[in-house]
Parts: structure tokens; sequence; C-alpha cells
């Protein structure tokens, strides 16, 4: 057998390796194997995988990102992608940067901070938008038995702020501040992940959980269908106005429905937009391939998870202030 016939089955066995990766879960060492095992004329090209960081497990973000990399896999010819979970929005901007995943879900407010080189960065990140998703919505769950019915309420009360490095880590020491708490002393402060939070709820570790997601929530379904009566909304449009004044218009209005959880009624809550994000280095070719997938197989994701329908052709180059790859910029024309 020639060198030539066994690097080429050795190329070949890394491709249908990573085939078995794609989708939800995989891993990034599949990669750099692939990558290793390229030719020199470039023929493992076709087999190219990209990493897309979502977030927790049982959050929107997962979800979703699992469904754009199967899109990718079937629709996006020469690629293969994996849908990787993370702690989130900071840490995701953190992997872009880096170079350890291709594609990222975050939340506007810290893709602000990232390109400002402010909050959890310390100088401006090479970031690029492909698009603006869906808003999430801050939903804040309390214990009935806490007696908490505000955010200044959470004084001295067991309080998930979310994983480490998270968007949602982000917004509820925002939100403590703004109800004139301190996070680190006025609370009994604990860094869970979505379905860790939900568990210590559960179990009376817990008295409320901060999270950051699109609506529904798959964890937070959980939550009020296996609690029900046990658990409430926190509302929190007495401290959207603060939140407003120190970090800006990223901010907003929003509204939970009492049929997207089944609750009582209608509550009031604080959205935040979503953006897919790249390295500004991507290539412009597959910037503008993977913006024009989004809205080519938009119904397919609608299947895979309701908050797709939200996203929309016009509002989706309202990035700022994080700037459009120009790859996306080429194709909103």
């Amino acid at each position: 057998m020639t060198v030539r016939r066994v690097a080429a089955l050795l190329a070949a066995g890394t491709l249908m390796l990573g085939g078995l990766l794609s989708g939800c879960g995989g891993d990034r060492s599949a990669q750099q194997a692939e990558q290793a095992a390229r030719s020199g004329d470039g023929t493992a090209a076709a087999g190219r995988r990209l990493s897309i960081a979502t977030g927790n497990t049982t959050g929107v973000y997962y979800v979703l990102g699992g469904g754009l990399a199967d899109q990718i896999g079937r629709h996006l010819p020469g690629h293969q992608a994996t849908a990787e979970a993370t702690g989130a929005s900071v840490e995701n901007v953190q992997r872009v940067v880096r170079g350890d995943s291709d594609i990222a879900f975050t939340l506007a407010d810290t893709a602000a901070d990232a390109v400002a080189g402010k909050g959890a960065f310390t100088a401006p990140q090479p970031i690029r938008a492909l698009a603006r998703l869906y808003d999430n919505s801050t939903q804040v769950v309390a214990a009935t038995a806490s007696g908490v019915t505000s955010i200044a309420g959470l004084r001295g009360k067991r309080v998930s702020t979310g994983s480490p490095n998270s968007g949602t880590e982000v917004i509820a020491l925002r939100l403590l501040k703004a109800a004139g708490l301190d996070p680190d002393k006025d609370v009994d402060r604990q860094a869970l992940g979505l379905p860790e939070s939900v568990q210590a709820l559960k179990d009376g570790d817990l008295d409320a959980l901060v999270w950051s997601g699109g609506l529904p929530t798959p964890g937070i379904t959980d939550l009020f269908t296996s609690l029900k009566g046990k658990v409430a909304f926190v509302p929190l449009d007495a401290v959207l106005p603060a939140m407003r004044a120190e970090h800006g218009e990223v901010y907003a209005e929003g509204t939970i429905a009492k049929d997207v959880y089944g609750t009582p009624a209608d509550v009031s809550t604080i959205a935040v937009p979503n953006l897919l994000v790249v390295n500004e280095t991507m290539d412009p070719a597959l910037a503008g391939s993977l913006t024009k997938l989004i809205f080519d197989r938009k119904a397919d994701l609608e299947k895979v998870h309701p908050a797709a329908g939200d996203i929309t052709r016009d509002n989706a180059p309202r990035t700022g202030p994080v700037p459009l790859h120009d790859g996306a910029k080429g194709y909103y024309g």
C-alpha cells in the first residue's frame, strides 16, 4: 500500500469520526485531528468542521445551536458543524476570539462590552456579528415559600446568578445592583448553571434563580411543571429604569405571557437581544453563506425551537454597537 493511499485512508477515517460527532455535544479535538489530516492540496477541505458555542444544555442556545449545526451539515456544501455546550455569552466571545469556536451565540449587552473592552473584557475584542436573532427574556424565579416578590426582596436569600462568565451572570449582577444590593454581601450568591439551579430550587437549596433565555426555556418549563404553585416569577419593571440609566437601551421592557409557562398572569421582564457572532477574520464568503443559511432554513430552525420565529430579515442587521461582518453586510445588501 502506498504512502499516499495510507494518508487518504487516514483522512477518510478522520472525516467519518467527525461526522459521528456532528450536531450537539461534539469534541473540538476532532476538528484539530481533521485539520491535521488535510493533504497539502486541500483534498480534505471538503470536510471542514465548524464549532458553534452555545450555552447550558437546558437552554435555548443549545437547542437552537444544535439545529443550526444540523442545517450547516445538510445545506452548506463542504462543511459540518458541532454545537458545544458552554457557559454562554462571555465564555462564547472568548472562545471565538481564541479560535476555539467559529460561531457563537451571545447576549447583546455582553457583546457590546466586548467591542468596547469593558466589563469582563480588558480590551476591545475582534468580533463581528452575522445577525441579530431573537430577544432573551430575563427570568427570575423564586420559591413562593421564600416570600420574594421583588429584586430588592432577595436580600439575605440564596440566589443563583448563573454560570460563571455567562450573560446571565452579567445581567444578574446588574439587576442586584440596580435594586441597591451588593451581590457579594447582601445575597448568598451561587454561580450555578441552569440545570444545577433548577435542581437546587427543587431540592430547597435555593430561594431564587436568575436566567436569561428565550421563551420557552426547557429548564424553566421543567421547573414550573414539577413545582406548580410553589415557584413564581419576580417582576422586573421596578429595576428597569436603573438598568437603562446605567447600561443603556440594550435593556428593554418585556413581558412573559402567562401561556408560556402556564402561570396565573403575565409578568414584566427585561428583554435583551441575542446576536450570532464570529471572529472578524472569518472568510467573508463563509460569513455570507452562514448568514444566508439562517434565512434560507429559518422554517427548519423554527421546528427546532419557536424562538427562531422571531428572527427577521429587517431586524437582523441591527447589531449595533457590534459591527456586522463584511460577509454578512454583503448578504443584507
